[in-house]
């Protein structure tokens, strides 16, 4: 059975594993930081109340078995401690066995973490962390031979995770199609970085480059994907460089990160070898039980896959969908709309106990999204910060923020500390304000005149009141908190 073992993608591996290693330690290091404020016992959407009225089978996570603040910041660390091992290369020195626990381990514990982190957690690329970071567990470590067939299932999902986005877009809006989405895009993404006002100030000629561009790679190269080497290589590489602009532009989380890592592991190994100084073993061989695991996961993904491949081909795709509770095979896609406006919720907060015409209001500033127009928009990818993502979403519809703006506003109103470390700053620190409210502005990038008379990165304009002003003797059971 030695054809099912493949020496030659040694260098591909490796660079999949400490690449995925690499996004899982972000991965549990935001939940560390995060977590507790946005799902905690006392957070804005607790796991003890969502667990309530959910089963196992429906979410399976072992939080089901115990909850209890502590014991999710322990998974979390652990989560840490293990994804930190494997990114040192200390899991390549373990047994095979003992390889496949510690990505076994990575995987249940952060499955569990995505189950219980409702609408938090409801990005694709939580789905591809897990979809991911499953095969791994079947890749072996440095000194066991390559399977081929679970390089071939990464194949796979790199090709559903392009192909679908390219889909999603030309079934969608209408300006994928006259190569005119990015005209808009770069400012009105969920989080612009530190260079989208540069790409948005790109002519309308290299916008529709841009476009043909990103439809070329996820239409036509993403088929180079299934064909031998070097070919697959040279459509892979086509996809670094893609995946690269798209890092450089925004902020995805580690959407980007991870697909890039997955492409690399289809580089033809004789080029990662002339740029990485790892010297892959000379002989390598695995066991037969190895193999014949390989070829079941093989048989499992493909009976599995039949959901996604009629997503895929049905003309009312959906994007980002799990076919199965484990989240082993999954449909991705990305902005299969693009919106031509961009609107920004700005919260706001003053110590005047009874807020009038004249009351001065101060505002809480976020640590990604939009505030202070003068404040140039910073690079988090691949970190990920779940609120001011939220918060872009419930700009664009009150429906994404029922279950949790009141009671963030409910949390300022008392200084919740928790709260306030998801924040940038707060206008009185950690002192409670006496009423806060919530804003609706239409922003835009400024012109270059306009960056240059005024210094500002964003122009804005007040739409309306969204929600407030909101006081603590509105709030029952919050007045008498705080100090």
């Amino acid at each position: 059975m030695d054809w099912f073992a493949d020496p030659g993608a040694w260098m591909g591996r490796w660079v999949f594993t400490r690449g995925i290693a690499l996004v899982y330690l972000i991965a549990f290091v935001a939940a560390l930081r995060q977590g507790p404020a946005l799902i905690g016992t006392h957070g804005l959407t607790p796991v003890p109340r969502f667990l309530r009225y959910t089963s196992f089978w429906k979410a399976p996570s072992i939080f089901h078995w115990r909850w209890s603040d502590r014991f999710f910041l322990a998974c979390c660390w652990l989560g840490v401690v293990l994804s930190a091992l494997a990114l040192a290369g200390v899991a390549d020195r373990l047994p095979l066995w003992g390889w496949m626990a510690l990505w076994l381990a990575l995987w249940v514990l952060y499955l569990s973490i995505v189950d219980v982190g409702q609408i938090w957690y409801g990005f694709g690329w939580e789905t591809l962390l897990l979809e991911a970071g499953f095969l791994t567990v079947f890749l072996g470590p440095a000194h066991v031979a390559p399977p081929v067939l679970g390089l071939w299932l990464l194949r796979w999902l790199l090709f559903r995770l392009e192909f679908g986005a390219g889909l999603i877009k030309m079934r969608g809006d209408r300006c994928w199609r006259d190569l005119t989405c990015l005209a808009y895009h770069h400012e009105t993404q969920p989080m612009p970085n530190p260079l989208s006002w540069f790409f948005h100030r790109l002519s309308p000629r290299l916008h529709k480059v841009e476009t043909l561009a990103n439809h070329v790679t996820q239409l036509v190269v993403v088929f180079g994907l299934l064909l031998p080497q070097p070919i697959a290589g040279g459509a892979a590489a086509v996809m670094v460089i893609t995946q690269g602009y798209l890092l450089v532009s925004g902020n995805f989380a580690w959407l980007n990160a991870l697909t890039l890592v997955l492409a690399l592991s289809l580089l033809d190994g004789r080029w990662l070898a002339a740029v990485l100084p790892v010297e892959p073993p000379e002989e390598l061989a695995a066991p037969t039980w190895f193999l014949v695991v390989s070829v079941v996961l093989a048989v499992l993904v493909a009976g599995l896959s039949v959901g996604p491949v009629r997503n895929l081909l049905s003309p009312h795709q959906r994007m980002n969908t799990s076919f199965d509770p484990l989240r082993l095979v999954n449909s991705y896609g990305a902005f299969g709309s693009v919106t031509r406006i961009r609107r920004e919720l700005v919260v706001e907060a003053t110590d005047d106990p009874h807020p009038g015409p004249d009351t001065v209001w101060r505002e809480y500033e976020f640590k990604g999204k939009p505030g202070d127009v003068r404040r140039r928009p910073r690079q988090w990818a691949p970190y990920h910060l779940r609120l001011d993502w939220l918060m872009w979403f419930a700009a664009l519809s009150p429906a994404y923020g029922r279950s949790w703006l009141r009671p963030l506003l409910e949390k300022l109103l008392v200084a919740d500390p928790a709260t306030l470390r998801l924040l940038r700053s707060a206008p009185f620190g950690d002192r409670p304000p006496a009423a806060v409210r919530v804003l609706q502005y239409r922003y835009r990038f400024t012109t270059w005149a306009e960056r240059r008379d005024t210094g500002a990165w964003w122009h804005r304009r007040f739409e309306r009141v969204m929600v407030g002003p909101l006081t603590r003797q509105d709030v029952p059971g919050v007045s008498g908190r705080g100090g």
